[in-house]
């Protein structure tokens, strides 16, 4: 991020919350559970699958994860009740990663025992660096008595080629995506198209080994790239899906669905909206610059 956009972001971090919440509108489905039932029936009705998130995340007691826990067992039954074409997505930190593995394991299997008997599908996110061997270790060992879990892998990590090959021997089910985390360049690929370029080798790995791939990007380049893979290696439609942001690229999403290929979005509700918009807005700072101007009035 330059330092004008950099300058911009931190701008509107100092803004009064009520402020952001008028953007952040844009990102996140509401507040409320029903909000996001709304939002992915809407959606639906225009051919266009989701996966549910409830916000929240970096937990600091066992007591709010195990509370995480049971909103994620409403949000299951609420998608089986309104027939909803979502499955779920979840972040390790939200279920107690940070404060214990073990017991964020447990809360993870009775999630996704519940979602196997919705006949429902549960996406384990990837967060920051610290927590990616444990998230995959965690992945790992759920996989082998579990059908209906798949994992993320972000390809601005310079591992990640070499996890795609471990994982590759277990059958897994994937999100990849770039990554929006600010990671050390020890770590991480820091050039725009290096991480284009690992995201690519990434995918056509994943689909030459016979995986199922989320190619979740709103960049047009790697959309483009993406197609022409899809069409050399002759992927079938039942291997592969696009998916993207709510509130995201929506006309590079309407393309995609009709091109005919299957598009998921990630429809994020809840309490904590404030740091998730934040970090949109950090990988997005034209929608700060947007604020910022509406803050003073320019034209």
């Amino acid at each position: 991020m330059n330092p004008l956009n950099m300058a911009i972001v931190q701008f509107v971090k100092l803004l009064p919350k009520s402020v952001v919440h008028i953007f952040a509108k844009k990102y996140v489905a509401g507040d409320t559970l029903n909000d996001g039932v709304r939002v992915v029936k809407e959606l639906n009705a225009n051919g266009i699958v989701a996966t549910m998130d409830i916000l929240g995340e970096s937990i600091k007691t066992r007591g709010e994860a195990s509370e995480t826990k049971e909103q994620y067992f409403e949000l299951l039954e609420a998608i089986d009740k309104h027939k909803l074409d979502s499955n779920i997505s979840i972040k390790p930190t939200a279920l107690g990663l940070a404060i214990d593995a073990d017991y964020c394991k447990e809360l993870i299997t009775e999630i996704i025992e519940r979602a196997k008997s919705y006949n429902n599908f549960v996406r384990i996110d990837m967060e920051d660096s610290p927590f990616t061997q444990i998230t995959i270790d965690i992945f790992k060992e759920l996989r082998t008595k579990y059908d209906n879990v798949g994992i993320v892998l972000q390809s601005y990590l310079r591992r990640t080629l070499d996890d795609v090959v471990e994982l590759n021997k277990i059958g897994t089910n994937y999100r990849l995506c770039k990554g929006i985390y600010i990671e050390p360049e020890k770590i991480a690929f820091k050039g725009r198209q290096e991480v284009r370029d690992n995201f690519l080798k990434s995918l056509e790995k994943m689909f030459d080994d016979g995986n199922y791939v989320g190619i979740a990007t709103h960049d047009d380049y790697l959309i483009k790239e993406s197609y022409r893979i899809i069409e050399e290696k002759k992927i079938p439609k039942n291997k592969y899906e696009f998916q993207m942001l709510y509130g995201v690229t929506e006309h590079l999403r309407d393309k995609i669905n009709s091109d005919g290929h299957k598009i998921r979005i990630y429809v994020p509700y809840g309490e904590h909206w404030y740091a998730y918009s934040i970090r949109r807005l950090q990988e997005n700072p034209q929608v700060a610059w947007y604020i910022t101007k509406s803050i003073f009035s320019f034209k």
